[in-house]
């Protein structure tokens, strides 16, 4: 349904603009699944393998749609299968996109971390041979930066390449690495100068999953999914071509790819947003006349539409290859933020009921829940908040950095647990 902004946006479109919507939106009511069809109270996790793996495929599935159609891959260039269009284009889809209930997912996510660091560091022959599948969801990817003992301290990975003529042999182990046991390729930290400082001896390599020597073991979280893995590494022979940027300079395109997530978390709103869900909850639960449900509703509802904004405005200006137009550590602050109010407003309105599940429909409950463990589980992802607010504080607002023992000394001489 379209909203009053919806509405004075296109009446203020250029006529080319507005000609792109119309074949937009022609195609999406062509082959997209209608919002109608979708459950508006679903939450993503899967304690079934099988239907987790399902719902990958599934998104899988609308990406290549939307690549064999034309319509993945707007703003990337036509030589690695893109369409050389502007920002606008992109945005003008995502904004139809939203009105249904087909989506990419995950396979979207990993697109947005990796496929800009790919077009901005990759050599010629790595662009034109992992970005068109990519576009087209034939090969999925992975991150593979975290590890047991360097989560927020990533420079601190332990994970060891070495080189051996034209390969790499990579000893280590990742954790936390999402969709892993689907995915076909990873990018992936390592650690290839022990003798440098932690941030210069890292190198940034893709890595064929299917590899001999790589064993993807699911992590079981608390709602009984296994959206997480835990990857081990033994003797896997990588190739030398498969470097991404210099030797030993892979901490640029990590915070590449950290900044890419950054942004995609902060404007990952598409589809029916959490303040409309709010709204309903509060029908629901007979709370919308309530004076401070209705305070928070509208606080919800202001950080959403900023969170949207900022979002859009880092996305233009990295499709055109400019920098950031502000620390993408705020957006990543400024989103947790707003989940954890968005689940203090949900377990607000519900109240116990919405622990305990006595409704009619106990999918309304389990959304509920749901806001309420996300508060926390998006104040680790994508970089834990403490982190982040360091390095907005360092970066941006120039504060004195934290003292750091380990700044300039060879890696291999920082202790360790």
């Amino acid at each position: 349904m379209a909203t009053p902004d919806d509405t004075l946006r296109e009446q203020n479109e250029s006529p080319e603009r507005a000609a792109f919507r119309a074949e937009a939106l022609a195609f999406l009511e062509a082959h997209a699944e209608p919002r109608a069809e979708t459950d508006p109270w679903e939450v993503m996790g899967f304690p079934d393998d099988a239907e987790a793996l399902a719902h990958f495929e599934k998104c899988r599935a609308w990406q290549r749609t939307m690549a064999d159609h034309g319509w993945a891959g707007l703003t990337w260039p036509t030589e690695y299968g893109g369409h050389g269009a502007e920002a606008w284009a992109s945005r003008i889809f995502a904004e139809e996109s939203a009105r249904f209930g087909s989506n990419a997912g995950f396979v979207r996510a990993s697109m947005a971390m990796l496929g800009p660091t790919l077009l901005a560091l990759g050599t010629e022959d790595q662009k034109r041979r992992f970005l068109p599948p990519m576009l087209r969801a034939d090969e999925v990817w992975c991150q593979l930066f975290s590890e047991p003992g360097a989560g927020s301290d990533l420079a601190g990975l332990a994970t060891r390449a070495v080189l051996d003529g034209d390969e790499f042999v990579v000893d280590g182990q990742k954790v936390w690495n999402s969709s892993a046991q689907f995915c076909e390729w990873g990018f992936l930290l390592v650690r290839t100068d022990p003798e440098a400082p932690k941030h210069r001896g890292i190198s940034f390599l893709l890595l064929d999953m299917s590899s001999p020597g790589v064993e993807v073991r699911p992590l079981v979280q608390a709602n009984g999914s296994a959206h997480f893995n835990e990857v081990f590494l033994d003797g896997v022979r990588i190739p030398a071509a498969n470097l991404v940027g210099d030797l030993h300079g892979g901490w640029g395109p990590a915070r590449m790819v950290l900044a890419n997530e950054a942004s995609f978390i902060g404007g990952s709103g598409a589809g029916r947003r959490t303040s409309d869900r709010l709204i309903d909850l509060a029908r629901l639960f007979g709370r919308q006349a309530d004076l401070v449900v209705r305070q928070e509703l509208a606080r919800a509802y202001s950080r959403e539409r900023i969170a949207g904004l900022m979002g859009r405005r880092m996305r233009d200006i990295s499709r055109q290859g400019g920098p950031p137009p502000f620390d993408p550590a705020l957006m990543k602050v400024f989103v947790t933020d707003s989940k954890i109010h968005t689940g203090q407003v949900a377990a607000t309105i519900a109240g116990p009921a919405g622990m305990a599940s006595p409704t009619d429909d106990d999918r309304i409950c389990r959304w509920v829940q749901a806001e309420v463990i996300n508060r926390y589980t998006i104040s680790i992802g994508g970089g834990t908040t403490e982190v982040q607010k360091n390095n907005l504080g360092e970066r941006s607002l120039g504060l004195p950095r934290e003292p750091r023992s380990d700044k300039d000394i060879p890696w291999k001489d920082v202790p360790r647990s």
